[in-house]
């Protein structure tokens, strides 16, 4: 893993979904580190609130993030309109975009799977990421220099049995970040994905016992290169799916 630590989000606007979670609160906190104007999307309003305040407590003083709850399950495509509505009110644009919200309840074979839970799913991990990003491209365009990245998971693992609607998600997900640069290869808007590899993180516990993962990392190591792909840094990577070794 080669990350230099360097890359600034001064005077940006950055919109990170999944915010409370392993990955999203790691990477909110680097952002704010960075100099970024967060905001923190998640469905769980104390969740976020502790992140609000532990980003607050930094030493670095960043500027305070804004809370947007909204549970990503039953958002409708009108919710994300008015949700960058009200960022183009208030900021005028956004300059970037971070996916991280990811829904898994576990190893499941397909007989005995619920298919609201498959659903849920698809739908979290695939159709609100696409509707979101299609409310705030608009705004993404208002930027200078506007990025979405999308955190994927390793394609190779979870192809294989029992990984249900979030694998096939997780494709889909994958096959977004080629398609959306293609669209948007002549504008100012930047597409990329990141594959960080094992983390320590509660959806990681679903699928792997702890004492039999020890490849795990903390998702702060991760963290950093959210904030490189969000930065003028991250014209490396446009178009492409970065990996974490």
């Amino acid at each position: 893993m080669s990350l230099s630590g360097q890359a600034s989000l001064s005077g940006r606007v950055i919109l990170v979904t999944g915010a409370h979670g392993g990955l999203g609160s790691a990477a909110a906190r680097a952002c704010a580190r960075a100099g970024a104007t967060t905001i923190l999307l998640g469905r769980k309003v104390r969740l976020l609130e502790r992140l609000h305040d532990s980003i607050e407590a930094q030493a670095e003083k960043p500027i305070s993030p804004v809370l947007y709850p909204l549970d990503l399950e039953g958002a409708s495509p009108d919710d994300f309109a008015d949700l960058a509505e009200r960022i183009g009110e208030e900021y005028g644009r956004l300059d970037g975009l971070l996916h991280c919200t990811a829904e898994f309840r576990g190893l499941t074979p397909l007989e005995h799977t619920d298919p609201a839970v498959f659903a849920r799913a698809m739908h979290v991990n695939l159709t609100a990421p696409w509707w979101l990003t299609q409310a705030c491209l608009p705004q993404l365009k208002k930027a200078k220099d506007g990025a979405v990245v999308f955190v994927v998971d390793d394609l190779e693992r979870v192809s294989r049995p029992f990984w249900g609607g979030y694998g096939l998600a997780e494709h889909g997900l994958s096959a977004l970040v080629g398609m959306l640069h293609g669209e948007m290869v002549n504008s100012p808007v930047r597409i990329a994905g990141l594959q960080p590899g094992p983390m320590r993180t509660g959806l990681r516990a679903k699928a792997f016992v702890d004492d039999q993962d020890r490849d795990a990392r903390d998702p702060a190591l991760a963290a950093q290169a959210c904030v490189e792909l969000l930065s003028e840094a991250g014209a490396e990577w446009r178009g492409t799916i970065r990996t974490l070794e």
